[in-house]
């Protein structure tokens, strides 16, 4: 039998899936145990969190829980509902208690200590403590998948009245795509034109399964939106990195399709240059890790 060590526990709660991880407390970037789980209803996932909490820490000494989830999220400290998914597109989950649920499951391991931000604040922690965000004086986390969010950190975490929800800035329509958008709140958004949904609803497809033709075709047209909403976005907030997951960039050639695409909307404006020179637009160094490791570090740098 193994003699017991201090861990942190990581709970990723995904559109799609969940992670549920732990770190020893002497490697908190390398995650010991994981487990995956399907996000179906509320009820059957957040009781198979619970459970994966259990089987990951199994006899070694739990200490903290993060979270990274999936929004949008009431995050102002102040509120009532904190913790509380706002509406959401994802059916069912509307009004679910999320830090509350996984609280609880955490109490049940002896821990006091959780916290909760969003996916890609999550991710945005991790990328910066272990990833490719490393030493970066300002960095985005854009995730593009089932939805597009993003988090920003300009000497420190960008927060205001709650979290950011990036994925919904307004962008225009590619002349040649009469689709209208797949947001049931905004119609043609960043995220009503640019996630896996939005992809599969033009192609019949997910980006990553389709033939080479129809894969072009589909990269050029997705990068085009990325980038004109990063240029929107950082026109906000101007970081010099930006790491961009998700299923939709596992593709080849995305990060040099959306960097172009970029470069093409920015149309030389702003002059002054990014401190690199250029604005980098990379993959994230911690690979499909970068959220539940993030969601690690949460836990255990915020409680």
């Amino acid at each position: 039998m193994s003699t017991p060590v201090d861990v942190h526990v990581g709970v990723e709660l995904g559109g799609t899936k969940v992670i549920v991880a732990t770190s020893a407390a002497e490697a908190p970037g390398r995650v010991l145990a994981r487990h995956t789980i399907p996000t179906t209803s509320p009820r059957r996932t957040l009781d198979a969190v619970g459970e994966a909490m259990r089987v990951a820490v199994a006899d070694n000494r739990a200490l903290t829980v993060g979270i990274g989830s999936f929004g949008p999220l009431d995050l102002r400290h102040a509120s009532d509902r904190y913790g509380t998914m706002l509406n959401t597109p994802k059916q069912g989950w509307s009004g679910v208690d999320v830090f509350g649920e996984i609280r609880g499951h955490a109490s049940a391991l002896g821990v006091s200590q959780a916290a909760i931000d969003t996916d890609v604040a999550a991710a945005l922690a991790g990328e910066r403590q272990f990833g490719a965000a490393s030493g970066a004086k300002g960095a985005m986390y854009m995730t593009v998948g089932t939805g597009i969010g993003a988090a920003f950190t300009a000497n420190g975490p960008v927060s205001g009245a709650n979290h950011s929800e990036a994925g919904h800035v307004w962008v225009p329509g590619h002349p040649g795509d009469p689709y209208a958008g797949r947001c049931p709140y905004h119609g043609g958004c960043l995220e009503g034109m640019a996630s896996g949904p939005a992809i599969e609803d033009r192609f019949g497809d997910r980006l990553e399964n389709m033939d080479e033709s129809d894969s072009a075709a589909a990269l050029d047209l997705i990068a085009w939106y990325v980038g004109h909403g990063l240029v929107s976005l950082l026109a906000a907030v101007p970081v010099t990195l930006v790491v961009i997951g998700g299923g939709v960039s596992k593709v080849p050639g995305f990060h040099a399709a959306v960097a172009a695409a970029a470069a093409d909307a920015a149309a030389g404006y702003p002059p002054v240059p990014f401190e690199s020179g250029e604005l980098r637009i990379v993959p994230p160094g911690l690979g499909d890790d970068a959220g539940v490791v993030g969601a690690i570090e949460i836990g255990r740098s915020r409680t």
